[in-house]
């Protein structure tokens, strides 16, 4: 998989990629990510990529002409699956999406800044409009690195173990049970029996059911779908 990543603040999205399960994915080879500067694409005398929005009102908007550049510089070179831009109106990020776009060849991720960008980028150049959460950030540029991450993660050859990914929270609409590790006593707080068993169709069974007790009590709209 190829991350394009454009943004006017690069700095900010090198600390997420150099360490970890993301900086051994790259450096195995499994994902390719850029970083790109929009600034670098500017054709202002002063690198600007932001102006005064018609009809007034506070806050600068980042206009059109370094994205579309950005842009058609890269697709020289890569014919990208989605072209993605973080905003927080956009459709709200799952693990559904994140399976979806996990099995997608090469995807470019802009990232808003400012009031936003010039609404023609978003009718014009990009190919869809994610959000994470009911909030707004200062960038795009956190949101990317989330989006990044969850995909990234499932891609194969990543986790240790496979299987670790099917077992997270989301994946079958249900929270991920309770998880232990040794020792089994400690300070007087157990490990429930059952894990302890050895009796793995056991194991399994309460797992499934902590998962359908959690999800009820803290996501019932998960249940729902």
């Amino acid at each position: 998989m190829k991350i394009d990543i454009l943004t006017v603040l690069p700095k900010l999205l090198e600390s997420p990629f150099a360490d970890s399960i993301l900086k051994r994915a790259i450096d195995a080879g499994l994902v390719e990510v850029g970083i790109h500067d929009i600034r670098q694409y500017s054709t202002d005398k002063h690198h600007k990529v932001d102006d005064y929005s018609f009809g007034g009102g506070a806050g600068m908007v980042m206009t059109i002409q370094p994205i579309h550049d950005c842009m058609l510089e890269l697709q020289k070179e890569t014919v990208y699956d989605e072209i993605i831009y973080m905003t927080p109106d956009g459709e709200r990020f799952n693990q559904k999406i994140a399976n979806e776009l996990s099995m997608k060849k090469n995807i470019m991720i802009l990232c808003g800044h400012y009031k936003g960008v010039d609404q023609r980028v978003r009718e014009h150049l990009v190919t869809r409009e994610i959000s994470i959460g009911d909030y707004v950030l200062s960038g795009g540029e956190l949101a990317a690195a989330v989006v990044a991450d969850s995909l990234i993660r499932l891609l194969p050859g990543v986790l240790n173990d496979e299987t670790s990914a099917l077992s997270d929270s989301f994946q079958d609409n249900l929270l991920a049970p309770p998880v232990y590790t040794r020792p089994a006593d400690y300070n007087g707080w157990k490990v429930p029996e059952v894990l302890t068993s050895g009796n793995f169709k056991l194991i399994d069974d309460w797992r499934f059911e902590q998962s359908i007790q959690r999800t009820k009590e803290r996501r019932p709209d998960l249940l729902e779908d």
